[in-house]
């Protein structure tokens, strides 16, 4: 049978999480002999040169624009549409815009959800109640998820499904060798890596950072990637140079360095593989995904992390250590305790590397593949019933 899957996301060269999410989901579902046909239609903010996946765009801040691609797709071959949702990424109040381009919308879709708020406003759970309405299913990468979608946004347990978030599989050297290129051997080496935003709380991260190495001089923290773009057009680089200030004035310039750019899919997973640990003292209790973390998990680092609700879940059954929020000192103590206790690292490591397996791309991707295959031959059987 043949299937045409389009996805709505955001979409490379825009620099954001859920362009790549998108970009790596694609790329391994054409390699799955289940589907035919795989496009996008690419959210956009302003213009971008796309590549040959993008079918259309849709205009991020212009309303009418949601309506007419709602026609555009209905008039289409796409089969299923899948909208990946995340509220900063749609125009109007909470991203309401895509209300306007659901109602247009006669494509069967399915979502899958990126953000799902603890405490949401009522416009934000107006928008997703709507969305998981008329969703085929709703997709979600955590399952500690599950019973808030279903209690606070009243979405049947029937419509939810769990798939993990992709990691992709890339060959790179070991820990050894990378440290020898990269001229850090003897170096205990911590890690983060994203879009630099002020809700990463990175400045607990330097402060923990230089109460450890009091004890452990051979410490070296890298903090990889560039700011935000959104955040870079509001703000500027002021939160970088708080930092950078930071590093400055704790005499750490040693110990701390920032890579200020947009790492490319096999920089970040080299850097990853050198790393020892990997921390994330992010901000927001309700994060319910961390595409970073899932990176990080996905090839076996121990994590030390503060307790939002992804890091619970994807640190739990000794796979990481928690620290408490706006914490430096707790950060610190849970740094500490890893670097001085080898053989505990050790065994945390193998726990994680073995649950990371599940979390290749290649894997998601056929749980995907096999969701897609469903709903449509639901919908085959659906119109032949009422035919």
């Amino acid at each position: 049978m043949s299937v045409n899957i389009a996805f709505l996301s955001t979409y490379p060269p825009r620099e954001c999480g859920l362009a790549t999410f998108t970009q790596d989901l694609i790329v391994n579902l054409d390699n799955n002999c289940r589907l035919n046909k795989t496009s996008v239609i690419a959210v956009s903010d302003k213009n971008y040169c796309y590549d040959k996946k993008v079918f259309f765009e849709l205009k991020q801040q212009d309303r009418k624009s949601y309506i007419e691609t709602a026609k555009r797709i209905n008039n289409s071959d796409i089969d299923l549409l899948v909208i990946e949702h995340e509220y900063g990424i749609f125009g109007g109040e909470c991203g309401e815009y895509l209300l306007d381009f659901i109602a247009s919308l006669k494509t069967p879709f399915i979502t899958t959800v990126h953000t799902v708020l603890i405490n949401p406003s009522a416009k934000q759970k107006e928008i997703l109640q709507i969305l998981a309405q008329k969703s085929q299913q709703v997709v979600t990468m955590a399952k500690s998820t599950i019973p808030l979608l279903n209690k606070i946004y009243g979405i049947s347990l029937e419509k939810i499904m769990f798939i993990p978030h992709g990691v992709p599989c890339c060959k790179t050297m070991s820990r050894k060798q990378l440290k020898v290129q990269h001229k850090l051997q003897g170096r205990t080496v911590i890690s983060t890596f994203g879009l630099l935003s002020p809700n990463k709380g990175l400045e607990y991260g330097i402060e923990a950072v230089a109460q450890v190495v009091k004890k452990h001089p051979e410490v070296l923290y890298l903090i990889l990637g560039q700011t935000h773009p959104g955040i870079k057009r509001e703000s500027g680089e002021s939160y970088r140079e708080q930092l950078e200030a930071m590093v400055k004035s704790y005499g750490l310039s040693n110990n701390i360095q920032f890579v200020n750019k947009y790492l490319t899919q096999q920089e970040i997973i080299e850097y990853l593989q050198l790393s020892d640990i990997y921390m994330t003292p992010y901000l927001n209790k309700e994060q319910a995904v961390s595409g970073t973390l899932a990176y990080a998990i996905g090839y076996g680092r121990i994590v030390v992390s503060t307790p939002y609700t992804y890091a619970k879940e994807m640190l739990a059954n000794g796979r990481g250590l928690l620290a408490e929020f706006q914490d430096s000192k707790s950060l610190a103590k849970c740094l500490n305790f890893l670097i001085e206790n080898p053989k505990v690292r050790t065994e945390m490591e193998k726990r994680t590397i073995q649950f990371g397996k599940q979390m290749m791309w290649d894997q998601v991707a056929d749980l995907y593949a096999k969701l897609f295959d469903r709903i449509i031959k639901q919908l085959s059987e659906d119109e032949a019933m009422v035919g």
